[in-house]
């Protein structure tokens, strides 16, 4: 190749790739505001969610209910507590360890590939993907039109597609690997359903998650709160007979 070939394409090549991330930004942004906006998300500090679910088995076998709740202090602080038929399980992780109690009440310290699970769920929280551009350890890229690529690395375990609503910017769906089952990393689908506003800030209450194209949870919040005081130390400590702790 003539050395002006190469002279003048790494710039060419530089220019695009700026021009793109300006573009993922630019999507990234639209979202925000759709969703409330950048500042009123970061003024979250503490997040309390309780669900319930209709869950399916792979196979369609229906398994019955399932309660979550999910508790996160700001800004690695995460505990989950489940209730449901084969699935009943405690885990807490403060950002770099952690504990569980298994659905037969062993209780093991978080390692191998539950602790892959536990920081990958807490970097997939809503809140904190939706202010990816303002935290440390995410890249936000563009794959395709209306598409808002959100990483923490680069391989593709690590990186979670949103799709927008042309119209709104609203996320209509996320694609991720799923690590629910760490030895078999699977395809994973979330879809937006239904979206309520707590303290100015848009927030899904229905949603659909489907694992290799396969609906397995349909999954509708009972009680959603922003700011109501959580304490790191209440997620901490282990639940009375090591049941999972639904409410207050």
């Amino acid at each position: 190749m003539p050395f002006f070939a190469t002279s003048f394409a790494a710039p060419l090549l530089l220019c695009v790739s700026a021009a793109a991330q300006d573009n993922a930004l630019e999507l990234f942004h639209k979202m925000q505001r759709a969703l409330g906006g950048a500042d009123t998300i970061a003024g979250v500090q503490d997040f309390d969610q309780t669900v319930k679910a209709t869950a399916w088995r792979p196979n369609g076998e229906l398994m019955g209910d399932v309660r979550k709740r999910v508790r996160w202090v700001k800004p690695n602080y995460l505990r989950l507590d489940q209730a449901g038929p084969g699935d009943t399980f405690v885990l807490y992780f403060d950002g770099k360890s952690g504990w569980e109690i298994l659905p037969d009440g062993h209780q093991a310290d978080l390692s191998g590939g539950e602790l892959d699970f536990a920081r990958k769920y807490l970097d997939h929280l809503l809140l904190r993907i939706w202010l990816a551009d303002r935290t440390a350890g995410y890249a936000i890229t563009s794959p395709d039109r209306n598409i808002v690529r959100v990483s923490t690395n680069r391989t593709r375990a690590d990186q979670l597609d949103i799709t927008l609503d042309p119209g709104t910017s609203l996320p209509l769906k996320e694609a991720s690997i799923s690590l629910a089952d760490p030895a078999h990393p699977s395809p994973s689908e979330t879809q937006f359903r239904e979206w309520t506003t707590v303290q100015g800030i848009k927030f899904p209450t229905r949603v659909w998650v489907l694992h290799n194209g396969v609906k397995l949870a349909d999954i509708a919040t009972e009680d959603l709160k922003f700011n109501a005081g959580v304490r790191t130390k209440d997620l901490a400590a282990k639940p009375t007979g090591l049941k999972p702790q639904m409410r207050n």
